[in-house]
């Protein structure tokens, strides 16, 4: 497949300054763009198709973290806000599980692709990861697997919906709840929020929609899927360098394997 055949050009001109222009401008005031439509139907049916065949081979693990993915932290005690546990339970095939001649490849390696989101997010540069299994994966939220409440270390994640549950699997977020660059954690808002005095901004999302978010500093989730239905999910992921690989630590703790 091309670009053309994979991407709505006529609704989203990846090649247009213009647009880019005004998705980047979205971007930085909202901390999420959201392009419903943006995978043509027989792409997203090639993909849905991938996603199911590959369900089988995905390596599926629960964990329990802080809010900030961070150690727990001996200057304060277990029921703080920067050592609450939250729980992420989830299934992944990786990129080397990705068939060459997948959709969701051809529009990751696409320059046209590359440069819409180089303009969107502000980036100068975006290159692959070194390592076999990180660029492209699929995850998968089976009943009661959620993705729980934390920050990013990266400063945006592209993410596009290929299969949607009958019911839960929201996209929950609260924009700009933290200034990571600043030091300033806001212990007190991460607490309301994690105490449910805090509403979050929910996204309806549809099967064909790309999402960039900026999730650095606006703290998200995805609620349990409450339906036999499995939520599939691609994220592409790229990198402002070249040459970098996640570290083996988190290779293990997310695949299950380093290759």
């Amino acid at each position: 497949m091309t670009i053309a055949d994979i991407v709505d050009l006529e609704r989203y001109p990846l090649d247009s300054p213009e647009f880019g222009a005004s998705a980047n401008a979205a971007l930085d005031e909202h901390g999420v763009l959201v392009l419903e439509g943006f995978i043509r139907p027989e792409a997203l049916r090639a993909m849905q198709d991938e996603a199911r065949a590959g369900q089988d081979k995905a390596y599926f693990c629960t964990q329990s973290h802080s809010v900030y993915l961070t150690p727990m932290d001996p200057e304060h005690g277990a029921t703080h806000p920067a050592n609450r546990q939250v729980e992420s339970s989830k299934g992944c095939i990786c990129d080397d599980e990705i068939a060459q001649s997948s959709p969701l490849r051809a529009l990751y390696d696409a320059a046209s692709f590359r440069e819409f989101v180089k303009r969107a997010t502000g980036e100068s540069a975006l290159h692959p990861y070194a390592d076999p299994l990180s660029s492209i994966n699929i995850h998968y939220a089976n009943r009661g697997q959620e993705l729980g409440w934390h920050f990013d270390n990266s400063s945006f994640a592209i993410t596009l919906l290929i299969e949607k549950p009958e019911a839960g699997s929201r996209f929950e977020y609260v924009k700009d709840l933290r200034d990571a660059d600043a030091g300033e954690m806001n212990y007190e808002g991460v607490a309301a929020l994690l105490d449910e005095q805090l509403e979050p901004d929910v996204l309806e999302l549809n099967p064909g929609t790309l999402v960039l978010f900026r999730g650095r500093n606006s703290i998200h989730r995805v609620s349990p899927n409450e339906s036999d239905k499995t939520r599939m999910l691609a994220v592409l992921a790229y990198n402002d360098e070249p040459g970098i690989e996640l570290s083996e630590s988190a290779r293990m703790t997310f695949y299950g394997r380093l290759n």
